[in-house]
């Protein structure tokens, strides 16, 4: 979408020639009722990309975004995390820049496209994707987050150049009010979940930040949202132009072949009750979710200390150790995988026979995506919650979101005792 003239000497790095690679390497058959990636005329080094990452055919929210947005339409997406739509717009993005190269002369901390989405952990999956994504095309992925490491991420900005900007909306206003970030030339915009920006109270940063690109007729925006409430089409409608409207059918709320069970216990007695659930019945393939990083740290350690072979996985988990783990998980190799909400969302390892919750999640709908890891494919499985005195009012909204009234037992005394 760039038209900037000069030097292509000036650019991002080179990208690398088409005769290293070609997509008839990569074979996908046709299969009717299917989008192959093959399909949409996608840069070589982004099927090389897409390959390496073994994608095949299109899931739903890419197949009907991809050949409107790859033609330079906005879009209006509603989709749930978990559903592909991050690799959906980064395909997008990458393909634009790749098509579209920038030729003049590149200044520090002047991205072509933005991704702003509402939290540090969601900030650094989508980086970590897009890493995925252009690894073999020369493209500079950078991100600015709140919370940690404002030096460097303000020396990065000041000292390279970046292609592709993820950002959590305060601190990227931070850096732009400082002219840290010039966004005087974005391409491509895009608002990752924008229903929970809303709630977060973002929105008057975003205005801010929207204020500081191009007017929306000379960039390509993509908003995307689990819900379409009447506030977010009226902001879709103010920032987006002629944009085309995508909606993704949820997956049903909860399998029946998941069993639910929610244990009524004191948070001091939580982590006794994990360990004696895993050892006493034997568990194989678990996933236990926590709301916080630091606390998915600590679980992790203290399960690797007791005997049971863990592993963590969040935001900070780069995409090279996130394949290991999952290959290790899937394996058997490792027999809890502790996760937070948005690294465990889009994972599909078969075979999962338990969920456990040990906090509850303060969003009902991460309720419905942490359960949905188990009992797939028709087969069963159990999820466990752990509920105590700061989170249990949680549970009335959970249970008004699935239709169903929960089971709460008190845990035995065997399962509260303390690891030998």
């Amino acid at each position: 979408m760039s038209n900037a003239p000069s030097s292509a000497a000036d650019s991002t790095a080179s990208t690398p020639s088409a005769s290293e690679w070609s997509p008839d390497q990569f074979k996908v058959e046709p299969c009717e009722g299917k989008v192959r990636f093959h399909d949409l005329d996608l840069p070589d080094v982004v099927m090389r990309a897409v390959a390496d990452l073994g994608f095949e055919y299109c899931s739903p929210i890419q197949a009907k975004s991809l050949v409107h947005t790859l033609d330079g339409r906005d879009l209006v997406g509603k989709a749930q995390t978990g559903t592909g739509k991050t690799a959906a717009f980064l395909i997008s993005i990458i393909t634009d820049l790749i098509d579209y190269p920038y030729l003049g002369r590149r200044r520090p901390g002047k991205p072509r496209a933005l991704v702003v989405a509402p939290t540090r952990e969601l900030v650094m999956q989508i980086a970590n994707d897009a890493a995925e994504l252009v690894k073999h095309s020369g493209l500079k992925v950078q991100t600015v987050v709140g919370g940690i490491d404002y030096d460097k991420q303000q020396r990065q900005l000041r000292e390279q150049v970046v292609d592709i900007l993820v950002a959590t909306p305060g601190r990227l206003l931070d850096f732009n009010r400082k002219n840290d970030v010039d966004l005087s030339e974005v391409e491509i915009l895009v608002l990752d979940e924008a229903d929970r920006m809303l709630s977060m109270g973002f929105i008057p940063d975003v205005r801010a930040i929207i204020r500081s690109t191009p007017h929306k007729r000379d960039r390509q925006t993509l908003l995307f949202s689990a819900t379409f409430s009447d506030e977010i089409l009226h902001l879709a409608n103010m920032w987006t132009l002629d944009a085309i409207q995508v909606e993704i059918e949820p997956e049903r709320l909860t399998a029946d072949t998941v069993e639910q069970i929610v244990y009524m216990v004191s948070e001091k007695d939580k982590f006794n009750l994990l360990y004696n659930v895993v050892r006493q019945q034997e568990l194989e393939r678990v996933m236990v979710f926590a709301n916080r990083r630091d606390q998915t740290r600590r679980l992790t350690e203290r399960l690797t200390k007791s005997g049971i072979s863990a592993a963590l996985l969040s935001g900070e988990v780069g995409q090279k150790q996130r394949i290991k783990t999952l290959e290790a998980f899937r394996s058997g190799a490792i027999k809890v995988l502790v996760a937070t909400d948005v690294a465990g969302r889009g994972i599909h390892v078969e075979g999962v026979s338990h969920v456990i919750n040990y906090n509850l999640p303060e969003d009902p709908e991460d309720y419905v995506h942490r359960i949905g890891r188990t009992g797939r494919a028709g087969a069963e499985g159990i999820s466990f919650s752990f509920a105590c005195e700061t989170d249990a009012f949680m549970l009335p909204d959970i249970e008004a979101l699935i239709g169903n009234r929960l089971q709460c037992l008190h845990p035995d005394e065997e399962l509260l005792k303390r690891p030998a």
